[in-house]
């Protein structure tokens, strides 16, 4: 399923910022491509659906269905899809750790309730996030942070995570922010230099996702 499609020929990103400027395409995917589109709410029984399916599949014991009670799930991105997946983890009895760079998406998931509490630091995250795992009791918390150097951080730590997971905006380079970028330099170093901003998003993507990976060890 897709709003818009280029082919082949025309399908490489200088192609879709042109059409993209011109109001001809976006980067659109499914419901968040279209004007049904309502935000965290409609992806939130699909996140639900996915976490609670782990639950069943990874997490049951004989005479008891599996839930996520028990387990942490590592997580960054908390905007409009993202944004869902703190609450879809405590719905299914879950810890859920959730890291995302700007602090006015981690205020607005807390002030919506879709995340319990809100960390002061990466330490602080992890000892809530154990805490109300040994006890067994469902728990969000969000921490302001780029997830490409808290990913490889939590790892060096030995954070317990049991799922590992992203909803960052990896899939448009431009809508993630590099490392060593700060967050009120976003927008201009995207439009002015977007070629190197490119490389330096999909350098940090690489970083995240292979301490992601090495989570599996």
């Amino acid at each position: 399923l897709a709003n818009s499609n280029l082919v082949p020929e025309w399908g490489n990103w200088d192609e879709f910022r042109r059409l993209e400027d011109m109001g001809l395409t976006m980067y659109g995917q499914m419901t968040a491509g279209s004007w049904i589109y309502i935000g965290t709410q409609g992806i939130l029984q699909g996140t639900y659906e996915c976490f609670a399916e782990i639950g069943r599949r990874k997490f049951s014991a004989p005479g008891r269905p599996g839930t996520l009670r028990g387990t942490i799930t590592l997580t960054a991105g908390l905007g409009g899809m993202g944004g869902a997946q703190p609450l879809a983890v405590t719905m299914n009895d879950g810890v859920a750790l959730c890291i995302d760079v700007d602090a006015w998406r981690v205020e607005r998931r807390h002030e919506h309730r879709y995340l319990d509490e809100i960390a002061d630091s990466l330490e602080d995250a992890v000892a809530r996030c154990t805490k109300a795992r040994d006890e067994g009791r469902p728990l969000s918390v969000g921490v302001v942070g780029n997830a490409a150097t808290m990913v490889p951080q939590l790892l060096d730590m030995d954070f317990p995570a049991d799922i590992v997971t992203d909803q960052t905006s990896a899939h448009d380079p431009l809508s993630y922010l590099p490392e060593g970028v700060a967050l009120e330099e976003w927008a201009e170093l995207a439009e002015k230099k977007p070629e190197e901003f490119t490389d330096r998003a999909r350098a940090s993507m690489a970083k995240q996702v292979k301490a992601m990976v090495e989570f599996q060890d």
